[in-house]
């Protein structure tokens, strides 16, 4: 179980960017035919933000959501799993949402309804006074800038606060194709990449910046994307991962699982590496954190449902076999 956050001590990292109201499907089936949905949230920022948390890192989530119902279960389940919630109340623009269904056993389809939502709206002047400069690391997306023109300017006035503070700046590029095209994506990441400390992403995602790279070649791109102090991590999916840092390439084993829903995946291995770096540990240990995280968050259906605690990473870790049964 979290302890309650200390009221004293400030949240060690810092994640920018919407969360979305969602609305997902039970059940295996088309929603032209499905009778119900369960409401639930999504977000990649909040997502990583309860990831730490589960592992016992004060973490922060700052955003926007409209002054309606699905606004206050947005913050209300974040809030609940430990997040210190930096939120503004839009009174004029509504929550975003997403609609989550599985057409077959074998796809997931998500659909997006955010154009003009309270967190396209986010402006610098939404980033609290003082709470990144007390942070650890602050941590921002390739999602946010595609929103809008000011929620662009948002990310980049929270990695210029950071820089200016000496607090390190994350970047998990987490490229959405409906949200603008790579080209738009490539120009402003490009902005902001010369004050990434670590950059996180998969082939596909880590070639934005990389264009000249082919994305099948991971090393490849770890270098083209090698910077003094930069740690590059390119995520494999249940290949693993590998990772760049002071000149070294470490790379290791995804874990087998048993896999429901890989959505929120990329997120918690985000936040196993984030809380490993945290807690001291070396490359190699954070990678293998890192691919834990993501493995046991595709055991459950959710975008964060499934974001592990300490205790669960240790069983999978050590290997210690479970009985699939709790009694």
């Amino acid at each position: 179980m979290n302890e309650a956050p200390d009221p004293t001590a400030g949240p060690r990292v810092v994640a920018v960017g919407e969360t979305m109201a969602m609305m997902r499907s039970g059940v295996i089936g088309s929603l032209a035919h499905l009778p119900s949905v369960d409401i639930s949230l999504g977000g990649a920022e909040s997502n990583l933000a309860i990831g730490l948390r589960r592992l016992d890192i004060p973490t922060a989530w700052v955003s926007r959501v409209g002054d309606d119902p699905l606004g206050t279960r947005v913050t209300r389940e974040i809030r609940a799993e430990g997040v210190d919630v930096r939120c503004t109340v839009d009174p004029e623009r509504p929550t975003g949402l997403m609609i989550k269904s599985r057409p077959s056993g074998t796809t997931t389809r998500v659909d997006y309804y955010r154009a003009g939502s309270a967190a396209s709206a986010l402006t610098p002047e939404d980033l609290p006074a003082g709470l990144l400069e007390q942070a650890e690391i602050v941590q921002v997306s390739g999602i946010t800038p595609l929103l809008s023109e000011s929620a662009h300017a948002t990310n980049v006035a929270a990695v210029q606060r950071a820089v200016a503070a000496g607090t390190t700046v994350s970047l998990d590029v987490n490229y959405r194709s409906r949200l603008g095209s790579r080209e738009l994506l490539a120009q402003r990441l490009g902005e902001l990449l010369e004050h990434v400390d670590i950059l996180f992403g998969g082939p596909e995602e880590l070639s934005i910046l990389a264009p000249d790279v082919d994305d099948s070649d991971p090393r490849a791109l770890l270098h083209a994307l090698a910077a003094p102090g930069r740690q590059v991590i390119v995520k494999l999916g249940a290949d693993g991962a590998a990772a760049l840092a002071d000149g070294e390439v470490h790379e290791a084993a995804g874990n087998r699982v048993d896999v429901v829903d890989t959505v929120g995946a990329g997120d918690a291995f985000v936040a196993g590496y984030l809380s490993a770096q945290l807690d001291g540990l070396d490359v190699p240990a954070r990678l293998a954190r890192a691919n834990a995280c993501g493995a046991l968050a595709c055991t459950t259906p959710g975008d964060w449902e499934g974001a592990p605690r300490r205790a669960d990473l240790e069983a999978l870790l050590s290997g210690e076999a479970t009985d699939p049964v709790a009694r």
